[in-house]
C-alpha cells in the first residue's frame, strides 16, 4: 500500500492509501478524487487522467512508454518532464509518498 497525495488545481490536497497493483488513476477513481476523469477507464486511449508529477518524483518513476507519450500530446498543457497519465503508473511500496497535481482541466 502506498500513500499518494493528489493535489487539485486549486491546491486542495487529498491523501489516500492506494493498494499495490492498482494504478494511480484507479486510486483517484476509487477515492472520488476530483480532477481525474479517466474517460477510457485506464486503457491509455485518452488523456483525461493527466497529472504533473512532483519534481522530486520524476526520476523515481518508470519511464513513459510510446503509447503514453502519444496520448500526452492530447493533454491540456503537457509538461515534457512532469506530465504523466496516471493509468500508466502502477502502485507499489516504492511509490509511498508520491505527489501528483492535476492540471486546470482535462481534455
Amino acid at each position: 500500500m502506498a500513500k499518494i497525495t493528489y493535489v487539485e488545481h486549486n491546491g486542495t490536497e487529498h491523501v489516500v492509501d492506494v493498494a499495490n497493483g492498482l494504478t494511480v488513476m484507479e486510486g483517484a477513481r476509487d477515492n472520488n478524487i476530483p480532477g481525474i476523469e479517466a474517460d477510457c477507464g485506464g486503457a491509455c486511449a485518452c488523456s483525461t487522467c493527466h497529472v504533473y508529477v512532483h519534481p522530486d518524483w520524476v526520476g523515481k518513476l518508470p519511464g513513459k512508454e510510446a503509447m503514453e507519450e502519444d496520448m500526452l500530446d492530447f493533454a491540456y498543457q503537457p509538461d515534457p518532464v512532469r506530465s504523466r497519465l496516471t493509468c500508466q503508473i502502477k502502485v507499489s511500496e516504492a511509490l509511498d509518498g508520491l505527489v501528483v497535481q492535476m492540471p486546470e482541466k482535462q481534455i
